[in-house]
């Protein structure tokens, strides 16, 4: 594909799109594939002609037995000159395994960057909807669903692919952050197109309305905790040994965000445990401990970094963190041994042994968390990760060669990471020029990516 095809032109489109509907007819797919791709060439956000009337053909397609791209379809519809190239090389793919939400992926981070606002609502509506009902939804899609939704300004949207997430991982304070942060947003932007004025009119002393609201909002969201908390006390009160009923009590004293409302859901949930032996209530009163040490963590690092030379203030930090670890340690340990199936729970210990130090550790635990699906490429990571660090260089060269092979996506985070992790450990095996094409590679894809641009100039010129 070429720039000369990006500039929409649903006249030059639709005899491809005609000519598609006329050759899937005859049970000539593969052709009919091709034709509405060239038709989304001269017009890419032909959602209803183009996208849609494609995706209908990539069912039936798969329904008649139709084979997934091969190995060379693959390498020669991967990545792009521009977001259109992308976005319909990309949909290519798809076309031919309607089911990979990869591909799918592919294909809504360029919608959105080559601003086809209606292609991009459509597929992330696709990715949502294939996501939520799949056995083991990803977190990672529906964090790349939230923040697309965000660039779109679909705020509702963007709420509810955060709740979602934050389901996946209840610990996480920044999603949950994020989530309140989503839904204010979505607040905001219902009042300015629900009420009758203008939006200059709506922003009217903007400064003053929005003091008294967060005012409002604050007492409003606290009386509202207490709420949920008598809400919580009348249903465990009716069926007291009920285990989600404790779980739900001990969930909405935490989230009083109160001292005193901490300490109360860990007695509850350290009695229910002492009572009943359910691991259940051990592992969600370790979950809490370390959403509350996080928390006050956050505090003292922007302290610090308000306060660079207060020493009191940085040994405060490297104590709390130092609780935060060996808390982690512990819970994880426990949660491994309770939990021996769960290869999430092998993930997160293997995180926390690399955190303190403790490679050999770690290894078997990533090796198996690889056999997660979900978690595979960047469990390959970390454990590339540990062989670097116990300075075994060229089996971690080997490990983050495979993990990059099957990396779906070559130019997220976690790829990034890789290819970095990867030139690290040509550069500390000796392999200088490896080390060198792979970094250049880097800066070219994310010139900003940690310390890639300094390393570049460093290794072209080693002795300066």
């Amino acid at each position: 594909m070429s720039d000369n095809f990006i500039k929409p032109d649903m006249d030059n489109a639709m005899p491809f799109f005609l000519r598609a509907e006329e050759v899937a007819s005859t049970g000539n797919y593969d052709y009919a594939v091709e034709m509405y791709i060239e038709g989304l060439k001269r017009h890419p956000d032909a959602l209803q002609h183009g996208h849609v009337e494609l995706r209908k053909l990539a069912l039936l397609r798969q329904s008649r037995g139709g084979k997934k791209p091969s190995i060379k379809e693959k390498m020669k519809f991967r990545g792009g000159k521009t977001p259109a190239d992308e976005m319909l090389n990309a949909e290519h793919l798809l076309a031919k395994d309607p089911d990979n939400l990869n591909y799918a992926a592919t294909m809504l981070k360029s919608a959105v960057a080559g601003a086809y606002h209606d292609t991009a609502e459509w597929i992330a509506n696709l990715i949502f909807e294939g996501n939520r009902n799949s056995e083991k939804p990803s977190l990672a899609t529906f964090v790349l669903l939230k923040d697309s939704y965000v660039k779109l300004s679909l705020f509702t949207l963007a709420v509810s692919a955060c709740k979602h997430a934050v389901e996946l991982k209840p610990d996480d304070d920044l999603l949950e952050t994020e989530l309140r942060n989503l839904s204010a947003q979505m607040t905001l932007q219902k009042g300015k197109y629900d009420g009758t004025g203008d939006f200059t009119q709506s922003i009217w002393n903007r400064e003053e309305q929005d003091k008294l609201h967060a005012q409002d909002k604050a007492v409003k969201s606290f009386d509202e905790r207490f709420t949920v908390v008598d809400e919580a006390k009348k249903a465990l009160a009716a069926d007291p040994g009920s285990t989600e009923k404790i779980l739900k009590m001990a969930q909405s004293l935490f989230n009083l965000e109160t001292k005193q409302g901490a300490t109360d859901a860990s007695t509850l949930l350290e009695r229910a445990y002492v009572k009943t032996k359910d691991f259940a209530f051990k592992k969600k009163q370790g979950e809490l401990n370390l959403k509350h040490l996080r928390f006050e963590l956050r505090i003292l690092n922007k302290q610090l970094k308000d306060t660079p030379d207060d020493q009191l203030v940085r040994m405060n930090f490297t104590e709390l963190n130092d609780k935060l670890n060996a808390a982690e340690l512990e819970h994880y340990s426990h949660c491994v041994k309770n939990y021996p199936t769960d290869l999430y729970m092998k993930y997160e210990y293997g995180l926390c042994l690399i955190k303190n130090k403790l490679f050999d550790d770690a290894i078997p635990y990533l090796q198996e968390a690889q056999r997660d699906p979900r978690r595979r490429v960047e469990a390959m990571d970390e454990t590339g990760l540990c062989f670097f660090l116990k300075g075994w260089y060229a089996d971690a060269i080997d490990i983050f060669q495979d993990a990059l092979n099957v990396c779906e996506i070559k130019d997220n985070d976690v790829a990034k990471d890789i290819r970095y992790n990867l030139a690290r450990s040509y550069e500390e095996d000796g392999q200088a020029e490896k080390a060198l094409d792979y970094f250049r590679k880097l800066a070219q894809l994310d010139f900003r990516y940690k310390d890639v641009s300094e390393r570049v100039d460093k290794l072209r010129n080693p002795n300066k």
